[in-house]
């Protein structure tokens, strides 16, 4: 990407005979922003295959890393018969996990046959079978993959709802009691941890006003309201830990932008406040706040892992937890893999909307 030209409204600032005057300049740009973007998205989309390529080599690796393996995990379960570890080379020999790893990763990936000779990898849109549940991989995210997606929007939107109107408020009253209580906020949200706050909310209006929030699966379609009601709540604490950095960083660049010559120059027209904030600032100011929320996005993964554990969400997060804890290759790789691919799709989104905040960037 690259700066060039200027946007359709810039005040151009003249110095004649020692007076001042501004100066309207406009540009037409014609439709190559839009094809130039076009060709960008398509390289991007094709970068994604060695990414993703490479993203499989280090999921696969990482996951072995874990210590033990499945039948360890099986033979450690209570009430477990001790002869059973005479079966440990049949069972791992039926799971394939006596073959060296390269051989385990090119048989995951679909490059060579499984245990029973077939051709069942990535490759051929397979993300195996749960070892444990017995069950394929995808059908299993497909079923937990809605609550989520729900959790990570609402809080997502939480945040935004949160750290945008307290970060332009801030950097507009700089300096008063409004903008010492914005950032105490936003320093509070970044302390406090997601778990912790999960865990009080919790604990305490149970112990003082016999309250909790639900926690049985609601279905959307089955009662929106009742599903919002559950998901209210996590979605405060996951929004919460992503708000502090996000209100910061919106102070911080209004204040950037409120301080160049065309926002005082709209100042002295007369402008009324709403229009200078929303029409000449905000844009300019959102672009490091754009890329702050895409850096955002694995802990956001990452928080929904935490708070589906805390408030018994069954989503995607908890299956992957239980999926490490019994040794659960198939399924931990899976859902990894997919969060992967979430990632690389939210940054090339992230990437193509600078383009739309600022007219100047053109993509190569």
């Amino acid at each position: 990407m690259r700066l060039g030209g200027i946007s359709d409204e810039q005040i151009q600032r003249v110095d004649k005979g020692g007076g001042l005057c501004y100066k309207l300049l406009e540009f037409d740009y014609g439709d190559d922003g839009a094809s130039s973007m076009r060709a960008y998205a398509i390289r991007r989309l094709l970068l994604m295959i060695p990414t993703l390529l490479l993203m499989t080599i280090l999921i696969f690796f990482v996951v072995h890393l874990i210590p033990g393996n499945l039948v360890d995990a099986l033979l450690a379960q209570p009430g477990q018969d001790p002869l059973l570890e005479l079966e440990r080379p049949r069972l791992e020999r039926e799971l394939g996990l006596d073959r060296p790893l390269i051989v385990q990763y090119a048989s995951w990936m679909g490059f060579v046959p499984q245990m029973d000779g077939s051709f069942n990898g990535l490759l051929q849109g397979n993300l195996g079978v749960s070892w444990w549940r017995r069950i394929p991989v995808a059908e299993l995210i497909v079923y937990v993959w809605p609550i989520t997606l729900e959790l990570g929007l609402m809080g997502l939107i939480v945040a935004q709802l949160i750290a945008l109107p307290i970060g332009i408020y801030s950097a507009l009253r700089q300096d008063k009691w409004g903008d010492y209580i914005g950032r105490s906020f936003a320093i509070l949200c970044i302390s406090v941890p997601g778990f912790w706050l999960g865990t009080l909310i919790i604990v305490f209006p149970a112990i003082w006003w016999d309250y909790m929030p639900p926690i049985m699966i609601i279905r959307f379609t089955e009662d929106p309201i009742g599903n919002l009601r559950m998901f209210i709540v996590p979605a405060i604490v996951l929004g919460m830990a992503m708000a502090g950095m996000t209100m910061r960083m919106t102070r911080t660049m209004m204040l950037e932008v409120l301080r160049q010559d065309y926002i005082r120059t709209a100042w002295a027209k007369g402008l009324r406040e709403r229009i200078v904030v929303t029409r000449h600032a905000l844009k300019n100011a959102l672009i490091p706040v754009v890329t702050l929320i895409g850096i955002q996005v694995p802990i956001l993964i990452g928080g929904t892992v935490i708070i589906e554990q805390v408030f018994n969400l069954p989503g995607m997060g908890r299956l992957l937890i239980e999926g490490a804890l019994s040794r659960d290759e198939p399924l931990l790789s899976g859902i990894l893999l997919v969060f992967s691919v979430v990632l690389v799709i939210i940054n090339l989104m992230v990437d193509l909307t600078y383009g739309f905040l600022d007219p100047r960037i053109h993509y190569r």
